[in-house]
């Protein structure tokens, strides 16, 4: 099976299923949904790091120290072996991740050259079946798929896609990173212990439609939405002239609170230019919850979602756009939904997160309205993804998400102190957002 972009071809070579080194207890056969696992978005998310061709980097002399890392982890991690059920549950009878192996026509030098101008090109290394995931297939499929694309020069991608149901952002890359311990260092199964998986003890599963509203069937199909991705680079000295422009307030904003509101604020002005007049401006905010829910610390380390979007909402006439303004915003936003959110109670959290859920995400006044434009911005800066060495170096090249949302993914260069941002935008909008004075004048392409 072979699949082609940019005169670069793809070639699937094997498939196989890596299973846990030991079974699975019975006892923990059935493993349940926790709420936060229930509200998660329904897609499957791709993330592929690109490895260098080094003296390590010979993928048939590692193959078996892979696949047996893989097994040897699994153990502990064993919900995301199993399948989900009708049930809101995984049925943990070590059903295996989906192991793919490939390989493309093309030295990776070539394909980092192109991929800089076009990182759509990683959509080559991304598991095939993880291309046209919706709730009607989505929980028919492997819980992660795991692809290894070799490079005719020796270099490697890596690629591991998880169903956003079982896993989030802080789960996959802290599995990713002790997996790449364990092969590199070739730790034994029994020394293999870094996450707890008590989410659905604290967070019981439960009847949504006595929480949350309907929701709103979606503007336009994923598939005809059309997301295509640009990816930028904001280097230290611009990120030095964007804190002079943001100037004082009563807080020393971070790199990433102020970048988000430069390209949201471009996001604005672009949507203006398209519509002909200034429109409500929603993006989500993730925050990893497990540090701050200060009562609840039993969850610090815990599998699974734990992940709350901060609601930050821009309406004109009533926000102004001036950059100080609107990093005022982000950070007054997230600190609210923290403080709303950090209860005694696990009930109270719950009922906490309906709250914000149906009165910004899902009810007619916000996430409901095609007067609304919705955006997701995700920060994945100081997160160990970048340490993620499996005895082949550290990755070079790093590629996010799942085309189905417009979101801004920032992550740390792999060189210097520059941030790196990946937009996921409609297709439609994107020529409008470059020709953004804030995204001509602060980054690079």
């Amino acid at each position: 099976m072979a699949f082609q972009k940019e005169n670069m071809e793809v070639e699937i070579t094997s498939t196989e299923f890596i299973k846990p080194s030991s079974p699975t207890p019975n006892h923990l056969q059935i493993y349940k949904l926790s709420f936060f696992d229930q509200i998660a978005d329904e897609a499957h998310l791709p993330l592929v790091l690109f490895y260098p061709p080094t003296n390590n980097t010979n993928y048939a002399a590692h193959e078996q120290q892979l696949h047996q890392s893989l097994s040897r982890i699994l153990t502990h991690v064993y919900p995301i072996s199993g399948r989900f059920t009708e049930d809101d549950s995984v049925s943990c009878q070590d059903q295996g991740v989906k192991f793919v192996k490939a390989k493309v026509n093309s030295k990776l030098s070539e394909f980092l050259e192109k991929a800089h101008k076009d990182v759509n090109l990683a959509l080559l290394c991304w598991p095939q079946d993880t291309w046209n995931v919706d709730d009607t297939n989505l929980f028919t499929m492997p819980i992660v798929i795991v692809q290894i694309t070799e490079f005719e020069c020796g270099g490697l991608a890596l690629s591991m896609s998880h169903a956003h149901t079982a896993m989030d952002g802080f789960t996959t890359f802290t599995f990713i990173n002790e997996w790449s311990k364990v092969c590199r260092l070739e730790i034994s199964e029994e020394k293999i212990d870094f996450l707890s998986f008590n989410l659905p003890d604290v967070f019981p599963s439960r009847d949504l439609s006595k929480l949350l509203l309907p929701r709103v069937p979606p503007k336009e199909d994923r598939a005809e939405a059309k997301l295509v991705a640009k990816r930028l680079y904001i280097n230290e000295d611009s990120i030095s002239r964007l804190r002079e422009e943001v100037g004082n307030i009563c807080f020393k904003p971070s790199r990433v609170e102020m970048i988000i509101a430069l390209l949201w604020r471009a996001l604005i002005r672009a949507s203006e230019k398209k519509h002909g007049y200034l429109r409500r401006s929603l993006i989500g905010v993730p925050i990893n919850m497990r540090p701050k829910l200060i009562s609840l610390p039993q969850v610090e380390k815990s599998f699974g979602n734990l992940v709350i979007d901060a609601p930050v909402k821009f309406v004109p006439g009533e926000n102004n756009m001036e950059l100080r303004d609107l990093v005022k915003l982000i950070r007054d936003t997230v600190k609210e939904t923290i403080i709303a959110c950090d209860k005694t109670s696990p009930e109270d959290v719950v009922t906490a997160v309906a709250n914000i859920y149906n009165g910004s995400f899902i009810g007619p006044e916000w996430g409901g309205s095609e007067e609304v434009d919705m955006y997701t911005s995700s920060s994945l800066c100081r997160f160990p993804i970048q340490e993620a060495d499996f005895g082949w170096g550290k990755p070079c090249l790093m590629h996010f998400g799942s085309r189905h949302n417009q979101c801004c993914w920032l992550y740390d260069a792999e060189c210097g102190n520059g941030i790196c941002v990946q937009m996921d935008l409609k297709e439609t909008n994107v020529h409008l957002f470059e020709c953004e004075d804030d995204i001509k004048s602060f980054f690079e392409f």
